[in-house]
């Protein structure tokens, strides 16, 4: 049994090597970090794992795969890459890894609040520019967090949040209650939290849930957090509040489209504070996310070896 990591940026690709057990199945690297579906075939070459970061499979280019059997994905947003479960009808089983990520995301949605908040984005780029930009910024000690979603990241954020001073409360879609969060209705958390942060996993009953309708729900100059994924905003109902003010700042780190194109509107926006889909990337996590996808690799080892 083979696996092989499809796209492997250089710090994972090191990472792997170093976590890699003399006794574990062969895992070859590809350091290709753009590779075209079309292309994957040949780069799997009949191995029956495939570790994928953020390379699209389409389910007509897995079928044409031959031996392969599972796909390890490297996080819990698999549907934005794939459709397990038409994979699973094609015998190709999806494992997806969490939690290994959940600090690090969270000080990353932590950070991006703060930095729109304060308004350093924009201080920074005319500052840079030769101007003395003196901005007004939101003090965050007393004011309201709302978290859409309450898994792992969004319970450390909380923690973060409340560490400051901040009052957190939160929304989930199945009951939940953790120490110093409020869960209300999803319509109250709009209406009165001062930052908004989504915490959802992208799926289809999550695809653009914070509609047009639900951002027109928001408290006027609220700050919009998002390190979740961008397909589940309505990502032009979003510019057009960052435009009109009803949106005071956005801090986002996930996009429809990815990577976004340089003449993107947010990219135009002084309202808007960007990170490259970057939240989870620290070598802590690194070190968990490979450490889960090479865990995955054995079991699946383990599991085929005849009893």
């Amino acid at each position: 049994m083979r696996a092989v990591f499809l796209d492997a940026n250089p710090s994972l690709a090191a990472v792997a090597r170093r976590l890699h057990r003399s006794d574990d199945i062969a895992l070859a690297i590809n350091l290709e970090p753009d590779l075209a579906p079309a292309d994957i075939p040949a780069r799997l070459d009949g191995a029956e794992i495939a570790i994928i970061d953020h390379t699209y499979l389409p389910t007509e280019i897995a079928a044409t795969c031959a031996g392969l059997a599972h796909v390890v994905f490297l996080g819990t947003g698999a549907r934005s890459y794939m459709n397990p479960q038409e994979l699973a009808d094609h015998s190709i089983a999806v494992h997806t890894i969490k939690g290994y990520g959940d600090t690090a995301v969270a000080e990353s949605a932590f950070a991006l609040m703060w930095a729109a908040a304060k308004n350093l984005a924009e201080m920074d780029r005319e500052m840079r520019a030769g101007h003395w930009l003196r901005s007004d910024g939101l003090q965050l000690t007393g004011k309201r967090l709302g978290l859409v979603g309450f898994g792992g990241i969004a319970m450390e954020l909380g923690r973060l949040a409340s560490g400051c001073g901040m009052r957190v409360a939160a929304w989930n879609r199945t009951p939940k209650q953790a120490s110093g969060v409020e869960f209300v209705a999803l319509e109250k958390l709009l209406a009165d939290s001062d930052i908004v942060s989504l915490h959802l996993l992208l799926s289809d009953e999550t695809r653009g849930f914070l509609s047009r309708e639900r951002l027109a729900l928001m408290r006027p100059g609220a700050i919009l957090i998002n390190t979740a994924r961008g397909a589940l905003v309505d990502e032009e109902a979003m510019i057009g509040a960052l435009m009109d003010g009803r949106l005071a700042h956005a801090g986002l780190d996930v996009f429809v489209t990815e990577p976004m194109p340089a003449d993107h509107p947010l990219t135009r926006l002084s309202n808007v504070t960007l990170s490259a889909h970057s939240a989870f990337r620290t070598a802590e996590a690194n070190d968990n996310l490979i450490e889960a996808a090479l865990g995955h690799c054995r079991r699946i080892a383990a599991e085929s070896i005849p009893p």
